[in-house]
């Protein structure tokens, strides 16, 4: 298996971003080879600092741009063809690479791979997925930003490809998929709200709990938490100060007394447990489900850890054949539409 990393997009690039592949690369022994794509120059001398020995299977590609978080997704990928995203995107449409992970410009990276590997027949949209944790684990959380408008149509295929994801990659059998609304009863919500919800009531193949609301989230009530992309970029963004919110706060709670600063010591290692369960870098990227692809997006400030975690994540995504699953189980929607 081959993988292609964006090293030139993020926050943190190069110098992250190749890290965490390095760390990927030795922790894997072998499973797989990591192709770094961007100024190689730049690569060789980042790679020079690191341990990097035989073992690790790492080869570098050249791209001589790369796509900076000010420009427009479109007019970057016209002019800037050479690009470090559009690169990779290109590897794996040829069959040379596997899988492509990038901390770049988001709206570029979705850009290019559903221009560049296309949709799975029948998506009408692909959409991301973010993990969000929960008292039990994790939910998936889709769309978490692709999609402003939907259709009901294309929540059913959220939900359709979230489960599949959910079931291959975490093995959870038959995951429970939550519909997020104001309110449990199947009346409430908008117009779009009630005609998803019918169209999941249908739908037998899935396992379709009903709505739920913004309070069952972090409860775990539903494996697949599905909504549009403007709820759905709102309630990951909210998720995400979670961790910042509850370090400040916990400082200033304790403050300089010492029988709080003692008892803080003492738990230390429970608070490192409550903020690993909420630290997004845990999960690496988010997948983009329903393109003819593996496309991993990383957080624009994606660490070594974050980035490792991805590649990993990637490397499931391909074993799992997780887009062959989502391709068969949405070749089989009758009487629903799912053309634009």
């Amino acid at each position: 298996m081959r993988i292609a990393v964006d090293t030139m997009g993020g926050d943190y690039a190069p110098k992250a971003i190749i890290k965490g592949c390095v760390e990927a690369s030795r922790m894997a022994n072998g499973r797989f080879e990591l192709v770094l794509v961007g100024d190689q120059k730049t690569i060789e001398t980042e790679l020079s600092y690191l341990p990097v020995t035989r073992a690790n299977k790492i080869g570098i590609v050249h791209a001589s741009e790369k796509i900076e978080f000010y420009d427009s997704p479109t007019t970057a990928l016209r002019k800037k063809k050479d690009n470090s995203i559009s690169v990779a995107i290109r590897l794996h449409k040829q069959g040379e690479v596997d899988a492509v992970v990038s901390a770049g410009h988001t709206g570029a990276m979705l850009a290019a791979s559903l221009f560049g590997l296309g949709r799975i027949p029948g998506v009408s949209r692909p959409a991301i997925g973010s993990f969000m944790p929960t008292t039990n684990g994790v939910s998936l959380l889709i769309d978490a930003g692709t999609n402003v408008d939907c259709k009901p149509h294309q929540l059913l295929t959220f939900g359709i490809m979230g489960s599949i994801f959910i079931e291959r990659y975490l093995g959870i059998k038959k995951p429970r998929i939550g519909l997020l609304n104001i309110g449990e009863e199947a009346n409430k919500g908008n117009e779009i709200a009630l005609q998803t919800h019918e169209l999941f009531k249908l739908n037998k193949r899935v396992n379709f709990i009903g709505n739920i609301e913004g309070r069952d989230i972090l409860r775990g009530a539903a494996d697949v938490i599905v909504c549009d992309g403007f709820v759905g970029n709102i309630v990951l963004k909210f998720g995400e100060s979670f961790n910042s919110v509850f370090s400040s706060t916990l400082k200033k709670s304790v403050g300089k007394r010492p029988l709080a600063m003692l008892g803080a010591f003492l738990l230390r290692s429970s608070f490192r447990r409550v903020k690993r369960v909420f630290d997004w870098e845990e999960y690496g990227g988010v997948p983009l489900l329903g393109v003819q692809g593996v496309s991993i997006i990383c957080h624009g400030k994606s660490s070594p850890k974050a980035i490792r975690n991805a590649i990993f994540e990637a490397e499931k995504v391909v074993l799992e054949k997780v887009n062959h699953y989502i391709g068969s189980e949405i070749h089989l929607l009758k009487g629903v539409e799912v053309e634009e």
